[in-house]
């Protein structure tokens, strides 16, 4: 390689050549080759843009051969005059000059690739990912790649400027309850017992605060053994941070100042501040999530009075026992939604838990309703009204429990809004405050906590704690952009009384609590600062900021919805010497 490159060294990026009528040196890969006969073009690419390489009957005939045997994707390093271009490409930010060869270097030969190098591909994805080092060649991919070290650069640039220390944590920790299965590692020196890899450094940066270190932050990488989807992989890197001597305030102020420099460097754009607030009940009311796409409006009606005493008693049943009865327009989708389209959405919400699925289709005078024969004189009127329901509208009704019908008519909402594809452009920030500390679990007859057991509760509602656990309220925000929940993040418990009794409303005993937090209950008993945090989802933001669908799209070998990945072909079978040194002994 050395002799290949000899007398060569690069002058200029592909897509940054300046300086017509000097001489400059590219590297890259061919993109595409165009042999005319006694005039051959090359575009070489590298990872800034494409630049057009020329060969005609002046170049020298050594040189001229050489090109001859250029193939696509081929590495080649090319000396010449750059000058301007005859035919200007317009698709290409070089696409007014080209390069004269005068010398050509052929560093490496590349057998054909599987598929296409291009943005255009259609093969499948299970194809690229397989050869996802060829795949990553592709512009979109690179481009999406770059954009997302520029977020980890100016994240960090913004926290050194405010003071925040990087420190990392331990990769093997103890397991404890983080809400999801652990990656579990065993230990060979100690016999039968496992490192786990980190879901967060949650308590690590806790115990950073109560070391001194007042202003903590980290690109950190975190593991959780769970479902993949779209945003969602096992691994993945969170932009986090932590404060002593903060509170909400305080926390949700450095947070957007992340945010606002980020989407002016990274997008051009200056983000008022602050940011917009719903409380999680709110939010559950108007949305029916805790993370909704506020980009567009059908918000959720309140029906449960209007209905209460009419005579279809799917609705007055479902008020009657405690529960309510409430409603989604779709403004202007009467002759879109189709009775077959409607049969489909009825389908899909029994799918995810709700009995039935109630509709008003308005396209002619008189609405076509489902339910209309169990409705006397002014009743369906009175049902338009509350719900804003018009000519030319659809409206989609659920009766059942709240925790059925929020979540039903939310993801409703969200389908229906694709399916009409009226979501619109842009970047909705909204922070979701205030959730609840407790969540009755029907199953158990119990209380659990909706959070991790060092979450500080609101001050206000400490006096219901053991008394009413539904009036209890989390010092916790979530920060969500477009639909999709990019941070999470709460204020923690310092005082050790009230932990002990936090633990012990959680239902866990001495042993437990000493067994799982044992090493941070201690630490606690030498005094800490009051503090809080946030986890941002580095790749969530990534993957929203660079326009993608996929949390592949932005990640550079990511693992397929089983948590494989096909190109290395991990996870695979190991040695059984390993596995006997790690005293484990698999089970066919």
């Amino acid at each position: 390689m050395a002799d290949l490159m000899t007398g060569l060294h690069r002058s200029h990026y592909c897509g940054e050549v300046s300086g017509t009528g000097s001489e400059v040196t590219v590297g890259g890969f061919v993109q595409r080759i165009r042999d005319k006969g006694s005039l051959i073009f090359i575009d070489l690419r590298d990872r800034t843009g494409i630049v057009q390489l020329v060969f005609d009957d002046t170049t020298d005939k050594e040189v001229f051969s050489k090109a001859k045997t250029v193939k696509s994707e081929y590495v080649l390093m090319a000396k010449g005059l750059l000058r301007n271009r005859e035919s200007v490409n317009k698709d290409i930010k070089t696409g007014d000059v080209e390069i004269l060869v005068s010398d050509l270097r052929i560093l490496s030969k590349a057998q054909t690739p599987p598929f296409e190098i291009t943005d255009s591909t259609n093969v499948n994805e299970e194809l690229r990912l397989q050869y996802r080092y060829l795949d990553l060649r592709r512009k979109t991919l690179q481009e999406n790649i770059i954009k997302r070290a520029e977020i980890a650069k100016i994240t960090r640039d913004y926290f050194y400027e405010n003071g925040f220390i990087e420190i990392e944590t331990p990769m093997m920790i103890k397991s404890t309850p983080e809400g999801a299965r652990d990656y579990l590692v065993p230990s060979r020196l100690h016999e039968g017992k496992f490192y786990a890899l980190p879901q967060s450094p949650q308590i690590y940066k806790q115990l950073l605060m109560i070391a001194g270190f007042d202003r903590y932050i980290q690109l950190a990488r975190c593991f959780r053994d769970e479902d993949l989807r779209a945003d969602r992989q096992p691994e993945f890197t969170q932009i986090d941070m932590e404060m002593s001597f903060a509170d909400v305030e305080d926390i949700l102020s450095v947070g957007e100042g992340l945010i606002k420099r980020l989407m002016k460097e990274i997008m051009g754009t200056e983000l008022p501040t602050p940011l917009p607030r719903l409380k999680y009940n709110d939010a559950m009311a108007l949305y029916g999530s805790d993370k909704p796409d506020t980009r567009f409006d059908m918000t959720i009606k309140d029906l449960s009075e209007t209905v209460k005493n009419t005579g279809f008693s799917v609705f007055a049943d479902a008020v009657g026992k405690g529960g309510s009865v409430r409603g989604i327009v779709a403004k202007n989708a009467a002759s879109a939604l189709t009775r077959k389209e409607i049969d489909k959405l009825t389908e899909f919400v029994k799918g995810i838990g709700a009995k039935g699925l109630a509709y008003i289709r308005w396209v002619d005078e008189t609405p076509n309703c489902s339910f209309g024969k169990f409705m006397a004189e002014g009743e369906l009127e009175g049902i338009l009204k509350a719900l804003g329901c018009e000519k030319g509208d659809a409206a989609f009704i659920v009766a059942d429990k709240n925790n059925v019908v929020l979540p039903v008519l939310g993801a409703l909402r969200l389908k229906v809004a694709k399916q009409l594809d009226i979501i619109p452009d842009g970047f909705n920030f909204l922070w979701i405050t205030d959730f609840p500390f407790f969540e009755y679990n029907d199953e158990t007859k119990h209380w659990d906590a909706m959070h991790h057991p060092f979450t500080m509760p609101n001050d206000e509602c400490l006096q219901y704690l053991e008394c009413d656990p539904a009036k209890v309220f989390a010092k916790c925000y979530d920060l969500v952009l477009n639909g999709t929940e990019l941070c999470s993040g709460s204020i923690r418990i310092t005082d050790s009384d009230l932990q002990q009794k936090m633990f012990e409303i959680l239902g866990l005993t001495d042993e437990e609590i000493e067994t799982k937090f044992g090493f941070l209950v201690n630490a606690y008993k030498y005094a800490a600062p009051p503090h809080g945090g946030m986890g941002i989802g580095l790749d969530r933001l990534a993957m929203i900021l660079c326009g993608a669908e996929n949390l592949r799209d932005v990640t550079a070998f990511p693992k397929v919805k089983d948590a494989s990945e096909l190109m290395s072909e991990c996870p695979a079978k190991v040695d059984g010497e390993q596995l006997k040194e790690l005293h484990i002994n698999v089970i066919e």
